[in-house]
């Protein structure tokens, strides 16, 4: 394995090609990759060892097998990410923070020399995120900031053994385990600076066709049925936050110039309605919680998203929205191309070089069924 010294070079030189306008930000972000690296052990090893758990020993046996499966099955990269493991002994191992004005669901975004702006600013220290997230909150943003469970490096760092499983997400259901590798390797296969939700919609789709596959071919009878219950729930909390993005939007539908400038600039211009707007928000606010506290009822107690709910806000369905919004469009095209993994990531990649409104369009533009 790498040494600190040398992991820590490599992730300085990715980070520094970002510029170096916010060393501090920098430093964070180089300083807690490397301890998630150095925490890093072969897989091989803790399966070795004989004080590791019959329980963790299952689930890494069980992860070795899904990333055979992805470069095999699913034309993913074979390379050494998610070959090793680190007890992080944290329930998170980045905390995101994203934001939005107060009558738009557009993002603020954050921009940087390698991976282009982004819509969210990741932090490995909660308290540095939550800091981040008040002081967002004084200038007039909606603010979300949760904790995220994997993160993708693209493939930089390869060479330093990779992206690590973590204990994060290590005890995720069969099926869910299967979805998150797959989603992190999708972003090797495809980055497309500024657009991060063409990148988050293109990964997502990968996890979803990829872990069906999965489950067909590999999976328990066990496995398959709780994934079909999880699935299903997700699927209809998607759907009532995809209504209430979509009433949003009508209601914000005037404030559409507003978007990306400080809200507290956006309080000089001349907006009509902005008081019959916040209401009508708030009435669509209202719905979301009616409708999602009907939708439980029938969940036989699960409150996976209850946090979720209480919380929500332009920032939160914002966020959401860049990992669903173009998902529909993405499985379309794998359909298109006879479902055959490698030939629908060759025509994904034919559309990175296009600008960012010709690169949507194109997409849109293959048939659904």
């Amino acid at each position: 394995m790498a040494s600190a010294l040398t992991v820590f070079a490599g992730a300085l030189a990715v980070v520094c090609l970002s510029g170096c306008a916010n060393l501090g930000y920098y430093w964070q972000s180089v300083t807690g990759h490397v301890k998630v690296m150095n925490a890093a052990r072969p897989v091989q090893d803790w399966l070795g060892d004989s004080a590791t758990p019959t329980t963790m020993r299952e689930r890494l046996e069980l992860s070795q097998r899904i990333r055979a499966f992805a470069s095999k099955q699913l034309a993913l990269p074979d390379n050494p990410s998610y070959t090793r493991f680190a007890d992080l002994q944290r329930r998170s191992v980045v905390y995101n923070v994203v934001a939005a004005p107060a009558l738009s669901l557009q993002l603020k975004t954050w921009c940087f020399a390698v991976v282009g702006c982004v819509s969210y600013r990741g932090y490995y220290d909660e308290a540095e995120a939550k800091a981040l997230g008040e002081s967002l909150k004084g200038e007039g943003w909606e603010v979300s900031v949760y904790g995220v469970p994997a993160y993708s490096t693209l493939g930089y760092l390869n060479w330093a053994g990779g992206d690590p499983l973590l204990n994060t997400f290590i005890t995720y259901p069969e099926g869910e385990l299967a979805r998150i590798i797959f989603h992190e390797l999708a972003h090797q296969v495809l980055y497309v600076k500024d657009d991060t939700m063409f990148n988050e919609s293109f990964a997502t789709a990968v996890e979803r066709l990829g872990g069906q596959r999965w489950l067909e071919q590999r999976g328990s009878d066990a496995a398959r049925a709780e994934y079909a219950a999880f699935d299903a729930r997700r699927k209809q909390f998607r759907a009532l936050t995809l209504r209430t993005r979509e009433r949003l939007a009508r209601v914000y539908k005037d404030n559409s110039v507003l978007a990306g400038i400080k809200p507290a600039q956006a309080a000089t211009e001349s907006i009509a309605n902005t008081d019959a707007q916040q209401q009508a928000k708030d009435a669509v606010m209202r719905q979301l919680r009616e409708e999602y506290a009907q939708l439980k009822a029938s969940w036989s107690g699960f409150a996976g998203y209850d946090a979720w709910i209480e919380r929500a806000n332009n920032a939160s369905l914002g966020a959401l929205a860049a990992y669903d919004e173009l998902v529909p469009a993405f499985e379309a095209l794998f359909e298109r191309e006879g479902r055959d993994f490698a030939k629908f990531y060759d025509a994904v990649q034919r559309m990175v070089p296009l600008p960012k409104d010709q690169r949507r369009q194109k997409l849109m533009e293959t048939p659904r069924g």
